[in-house]
């Protein structure tokens, strides 16, 4: 049912979710943003010379003081946050499963009538090739899709110079910015490098049908945007906590849940490099030796990667593996009640 060798090639290497900046002991408010422009660099040949600087190394963001009293903001928003992705998607099942029902109700009861009715919609055969294509999609590639858009939206933005500014400010995760919450949502959307995208969403892509089949898409997607939001607010509360202020940006929080998800639920499963196929390991024991490499970023300080958004992510996966899906999600029928009623009542 489930592809037995899932090639995890971003998330067991370079797959994460990088700070942009490194910055000194100097306590000023506001530093440089200090990343690679690859996109630029990849238009030219390797031994041709710069003939740009970095659009992004005369920008400069905003960062205040940190403090343990700005948590209590940006808590109460990945509360929300959650709540709010967890009661979407009851709702958005809801009325999945209400439509289906009802297209079955219409659905026409004799051989003679459904043959009418496909040589009624033959001439729009072209203008429906898009939906037939969707409909031809896994419930998986439904989920992915769109996701992918969104990230390849942003990561067209970011190409824009002008919105450059714009982008820093609210696509990048920042405690010490005056954009403290939104962006904690936007970021898990956003990647300035394409390699870095690449990896993320060729990791999603990989693990996502095993988790889909197991959670459905409407809970699927509720775990992935409350991963998304959790994962930022730890790496808040680490950079709160050790007074480390930076940016960062990436889906690897969420994409975390989802691995360490599915590693728990198949942990047999034989997974591989994708450039060294020949050596494989159970999906059990890659997901404790990635948790580790970050606890030990967590422990030991290492600010190459955003290792708390990444152990953050993991947990959360972790939690929802054994805990969410049956006590939280399972327990969606009293709301589904009063739904259900509100709905009957509106109409």
């Amino acid at each position: 049912m489930f592809f037995r060798n899932v090639r995890s090639f971003g998330e067991l290497t370079i797959c994460c979710k990088p700070e942009l900046i490194k910055l000194g002991s100097s306590r000023l408010g506001c530093g440089r943003l200090k990343l690679h422009n690859s996109f630029h660099n990849s238009r030219r040949g390797a031994k041709r010379p710069r003939l740009e600087p970095n659009p992004l190394d005369n920008l400069s963001y905003e960062s205040t003081p940190l403090n343990s009293k700005g948590l209590l903001k940006p808590f109460l928003f990945t509360v929300g946050v959650s709540t709010a992705s967890l009661v979407g998607c009851v709702i958005w099942e809801y009325e999945n499963l209400r439509t289906h029902a009802a297209s079955l109700l219409r659905k026409p009861g004799t051989w003679l009538n459904s043959q009418q009715k496909k040589y009624s919609t033959h001439s729009k055969s072209e203008v429906n090739q898009l939906t037939k294509w969707w409909n031809s999609l896994r419930p998986s590639d439904k989920v992915f899709y769109p996701i992918f858009a969104a990230n390849l939206l942003v990561f067209g933005a970011w190409r824009i110079r002008s919105l450059q500014p714009f982008m820093v400010k609210y696509f990048c995760s920042n405690p010490g910015g005056a954009a403290k919450c939104i962006p904690m949502v936007l970021s898990t959307f956003s990647h300035y490098s394409p390699f870095h995208l690449a990896a993320n969403m060729y990791v999603l892509y990989s693990f996502m049908p095993a988790a889909v089949a197991s959670l459905g898409k409407e809970q699927f997607v509720a775990m992935y945007l409350s991963a998304g939001v959790i994962s930022s607010f730890a790496s808040v509360l680490y950079k709160v906590l050790l007074n480390q202020p930076g940016l960062s940006l990436g889906a690897s929080g969420a994409i975390m849940s989802v691995l360490s998800f599915v590693c728990l639920q198949y942990p047999d499963t034989r997974l591989s490099i994708i450039f060294l196929p020949m050596y494989t390991f159970a999906a059990g024991s890659a997901i404790k030796a990635i948790m580790a490499v970050d606890l030990a970023g967590v422990v030991l300080g290492w600010r190459f990667f955003d290792h708390a958004a990444h152990l953050g992510g993991a947990l959360f996966g972790i939690v929802w593996c054994y805990w969410g899906g049956q006590h939280v999600w399972g327990n969606r029928d009293k709301f589904l009640q009063y739904y259900h009623n509100f709905r009957k009542d509106t109409r």
